[in-house]
Formats: structure tokens, C-alpha cells, sequence
């Protein structure tokens, strides 16, 4: 008998109202855009029910415009970071074994290697004995069983340089870590669904819809927040003052004409920050609190109590903020940064020393900035394509179902709200191939009732009453549905794992039309007939 039970309409009726009232935002996206945005920034809300769901689909970077990038990693800047880093720990080995090996001094040489001159060359093997002592394992699986360091003498010198293992380990960690800082930061400014995923071996894409720019996308990733606290060696009178080997001539940021001469290896290192929050310092200006690791609180205590009297500068990004004075020992692992900043300064800069610094310099070898219009002309075109799929697709079901049309007519509208529904309540991002999916969605939607509506056409034929006839017609179609519909699913399901872009974006709506395809078709479809059937009660029907 045609019968469904109670629990079974409510529960279809449920899902259908869910995903309308999820659907709803959408119809009205400026107004919900702005509640949105007044909610986000503290401010009192209006336009909008606060008891009303608020999620809107995001719109991609093809719809909404916004800003483009692909950065290229500068791997080599890390080389030559560890190798500055490495040279206190040598110095100090071979000073131990001063008695044979002599004086030592740092030489000039490439950027990714050390090369130190040892005044007793007939020591060089224990020179290389002991600087081979400072070698660990590479961490990596392609380099298991490396060290990270290679030591060879070339005369009087001893070259230190990376392994291969090492530095192919070490491009693979710097261009993740460049990834994750990138997609901190951005997500720290609150932009919404941005793409940010490796391309090759050493180059990042970045795409921010709703930025009004690519200069302005640089801004927020490109300062490399480089936080460093260095000894101070003294003053020089320029930038072109020739220091000692270890040491560098940096200007300050706030003075005009000053420069310090500094130690190159740093005692604490941003790398060790775990928290940066914007503040006042004691005469109400901005500034910027900070507070380390316990590695980087001990390292900072043990120097601070050891120099009482000898400045120490906080250098941001190759700038001297500030050079104080050590007034007394700071064991606690916290201080705080001043200088001429404004609120928006002090602010910016706590948001970039809490996402982390970059571990190397970016190339940007592509930007560009799409503007919202193109975007505009791309929903107009989408909206085009789903309204002639729409009156296409009524049209034949109606012209060739009639009344069994009309019913699967409505339940492909469902479909539709239900689709935006879910992108809706996940937070799926629609780009142009999504609207493409729709569309596909649309055509596709309405072929499982058409084998609904076949398979009763040919129960019809055996007389066995319209009510037998279409519960035969659905229990019969339905495998038939399940098995093609599971199949394009497998297919989506693949082009989200396999895909990056505009691919995933339409195997989303795919994915999601299939499901929601399938419940209308089996369920909302039949719901419909069903009720139907029981208030006319017709002796005959036609399909």
C-alpha cells in the first residue's frame, strides 16, 4: 500500500524547513553582510534577527574579487641564518683547543658557508675532529643517517658548509613553516576563505578574496618580523663602517643618522616569542609586551644578569627599535618593546610577532588584483546559466510528466535551497566551476525521477491499480538511482582529493547536489505524490 509513516513526513519536512531557513542569509546578503561585519568589529547590530542563522556563502576570488600572489621562498636566506647561528658554537670549541690549534679568525666567504682561519695548519685535523663533534642527525626521512654539517680544510682554513641532506630538509621545513606563518597571518586580520597552498618545490599561492588589493596583501605577508635581541658592540658614524668578523653596522628605526655595531648572533631569537599582545608603556605611548618560551626565558634571564650595564638592542627586521641599558637581572621571560608607534602600529606588530617570522625572504614573481566587477559579470553569468538550466529543465519535466512533473518541478527548487543550505551551514567557498556544478546539479537532479516516472509508466501497463503501480515504480528505480549516483560521487569525492582550486570548488557542489539530488528524488518527491494521492484518490492516473 502507498503509505508513509508520520515520523517519516516530519522528518522530511524538518530537513526541508533546516535548509531553507540556512538558505535564507543568502537572499538577503547585503544585509546579513553588514550584520556580519558589526558583529565581528563589537559594534551593535541591526538588519539582521540575532535568532536567525547568519552564515553566508563565500563567495571565491573569481566572484567576489580580491587579491592574487605567487611568492617564490628564498631558501638561501636560511643557509646563510645557520650558518651565522653555527659560528659562536664553533668559536668555542676550537677555542678550547687554542694551545694547538692557535688563533682563529673568521674569514670572508660565501654566504651559506664559514670559513676560519687557524694559525697552526698542522693542528687542522683536530680542528676538523672538533668542529665534526658539533655534526647531528639530519631530521628527515629522505636524509636519515646524514649529519646536517660537512667540515673539509682547504690550507689554513677550515670550511664549514650544509650536507646536501640538510639543505633539502631544510627547504622542505622552511617553505612549510613560510605556508603556516602566511596563513596565520592572513587569518589573523580576519579575511575570510583564503587559498594558500604550495606550488613546486619552493613557491606559495595566495589568493584573499575582498582585499582591495595585492600591495595590500603584500603588506600584511611580506614583513618578515624578524625579532632578534643582540649585543650591543658600540656606535658607528655609518652604514659602510668596517666592523670585526661576527659583527654588523644596523640603523636605528626611530633616530635618523644612527647606527649601532651589534653581534651577529643573537642571545634570544623571535622564533622563541610565544605570546605578543599590543599595550602602554609607563607614559601612556604604545607599545608591545612580549613573553618567551622557558628555553628563550632562560637564555634571556642569563644574559640580562650577566651584563647589568651593557646595552642590549631589539632589532626588528635588520632596524634597532631600542638599545637600553640592562638595568638588572629580568628572570621572568617578559619585557616589553617601545618606540614611536601608533595604536595601529603597536597593534600590527603584535599580530605579526604572534603569527611567527618568516624563516626566509619572499619573491613575488605574480600579483595581481581582481576587481569585485569582473566577479559581479561572473554571478550575472551564473545567474543567466541557472535560470535557462531552470526553465529548460521545468519545462520538459512538465510538458512530459504533468502533474508528476509539477511535483518534481518543486522538489528540484528544494534541491537548490538545500545545496546553498549546506554550503551555507560548513562554510564552503563558491567560485565560478561551484556555479558550474549547480548548473550540473540542475540537469542531473531531475534523472532520477525520470526513471521513477518511467518505471510507474510500465506498472501502469500491468493493471494493477495506480497506487501499486507507483510504489512498485519507486522500489524498483531505486537501486538504479543509488548506483549511478554513487558512482559520480566516487568521481567527486576523487577531484576534491586529487584537485586544488577551481577543481575542488566544483566537486564540492557536486558532491553536495548528488546528496541532496538523491533525498529529493527518493523522499521529497515521493512525500508530495504521496499526499497527494490520498486527497484525490484518482482510479486513474497519467505519467
Amino acid at each position: 500500500m502507498l503509505h508513509i509513516e508520520t515520523w517519516k513526513r516530519v522528518l522530511i519536512w524538518l530537513v526541508i524547513v533546516a535548509g531553507l531557513v540556512m538558505a535564507l542569509p543568502n537572499a538577503f546578503y547585503p544585509r546579513v553582510e553588514r550584520y556580519n561585519d558589526a558583529v565581528a568589529a563589537g559594534q551593535p547590530a541591526e538588519g539582521w534577527a540575532d535568532y536567525l542563522p547568519s552564515n553566508l556563502v563565500n563567495l571565491g576570488l573569481d566572484l567576489r574579487g580580491g587579491a592574487h600572489l605567487l611568492a617564490e621562498v628564498r631558501v638561501q636566506d636560511v643557509y646563510e641564518g645557520r650558518m651565522k647561528g653555527l659560528w659562536p658554537e664553533i668559536r668555542d670549541v676550537l677555542r678550547d683547543a687554542r694551545d694547538s690549534v692557535g688563533a682563529i679568525r673568521l674569514q670572508d666567504g660565501a654566504p651559506d658557508e664559514l670559513r676560519i682561519s687557524i694559525a697552526n695548519a698542522d693542528a687542522m685535523d683536530e680542528a676538523v675532529r672538533r668542529v665534526q663533534g658539533l655534526a647531528r642527525p639530519v631530521t628527515s626521512l629522505s636524509g636519515a643517517g646524514a649529519n646536517d654539517i660537512e667540515v673539509r680544510a682547504e690550507g689554513d682554513q677550515l670550511v664549514v658548509t650544509l650536507s646536501e641532506a640538510e639543505k633539502q630538509a631544510t627547504d622542505e621545513r622552511t617553505v612549510r613553516q613560510s605556508l603556516e606563518i602566511i596563513r596565520r597571518r592572513i587569518d589573523e586580520v580576519g579575511t575570510r576563505e583564503p587559498t594558500i597552498q604550495r606550488q613546486g618545490s619552493d613557491r606559495i599561492l595566495i589568493q584573499v578574496p575582498g582585499l582591495g588589493s595585492a600591495s595590500e596583501l603584500k603588506d600584511i605577508i611580506g614583513t618578515t618580523a624578524q625579532l632578534t635581541f643582540q649585543p650591543v658592540a658600540g656606535r658607528a658614524n655609518s652604514a659602510d663602517q668596517a666592523v670585526q668578523p661576527g659583527q654588523e653596522v644596523l640603523p636605528s628605526l626611530d633616530e635618523e643618522g644612527v647606527w649601532y655595531i651589534l653581534e651577529e648572533a643573537p642571545v634570544v631569537t623571535g622564533e622563541e616569542l610565544v605570546d605578543a599582545q599590543p599595550s602602554f608603556d609607563q607614559n601612556g605611548r604604545p607599545a608591545v609586551t612580549f613573553r618567551f618560551n622557558p628555553a628563550g626565558a632562560r637564555k634571556f634571564g642569563d644574559y640580562t644578569g650577566a651584563n647589568i650595564g651593557s646595552p642590549f638592542a631589539i632589532v626588528l627586521d635588520d632596524e634597532v627599535i631600542s638599545a637600553p641599558v640592562i638595568q638588572s637581572h629580568i628572570p621572568g621571560g617578559s619585557g616589553i618593546i617601545t618606540g614611536n608607534f601608533s595604536v595601529e602600529e603597536s597593534t600590527n606588530l603584535a599580530v605579526l610577532l604572534r603569527a611567527g617570522a618568516l624563516p626566509a625572504g619572499l619573491d613575488f614573481l605574480e600579483e595581481r588584483t581582481i576587481g569585485p566587477e569582473l566577479g559581479a559579470d561572473s554571478i550575472q553569468a551564473g545567474k543567466i546559466a541557472c535560470a535557462v538550466a531552470f526553465v529548460l529543465v521545468l519545462g520538459f519535466m512538465w510538458l512530459s510528466y504533468g502533474l508528476f512533473g509539477f511535483f518534481a518541478n518543486v522538489a528540484l527548487l528544494v534541491n537548490v535551497a538545500l545545496i546553498f543550505g549546506l554550503l551555507s551551514a560548513i562554510g564552503a567557498t563558491l567560485t565560478l566551476p561551484g556555479i558550474a556544478g549547480i548548473v550540473l546539479t540542475i540537469g542531473m537532479a531531475v534523472d532520477a525521477n525520470v526513471l521513477v516516472f518511467e518505471r510507474i509508466r510500465e506498472e501502469l501497463k500491468t493493471a494493477r491499480g495506480p497506487a501499486r503501480a507507483i510504489e512498485l515504480g519507486y522500489e524498483r528505480a531505486l537501486s538504479a538511482i543509488v548506483d549511478a549516483n554513487i558512482t559520480t560521487f566516487i568521481v567527486a569525492v576523487i577531484l576534491f582529493v586529487m584537485g586544488s582550486g577551481p577543481v575542488r570548488g566544483f566537486s564540492v557542489t557536486l558532491g553536495i547536489g548528488i546528496v541532496t539530488s538523491v533525498f529529493t528524488a527518493i523522499w521529497v518527491t515521493r512525500l508530495f505524490v504521496v499526499m497527494w494521492f490520498e486527497r484525490a484518490r484518482p482510479k486513474t492516473i497519467e505519467v
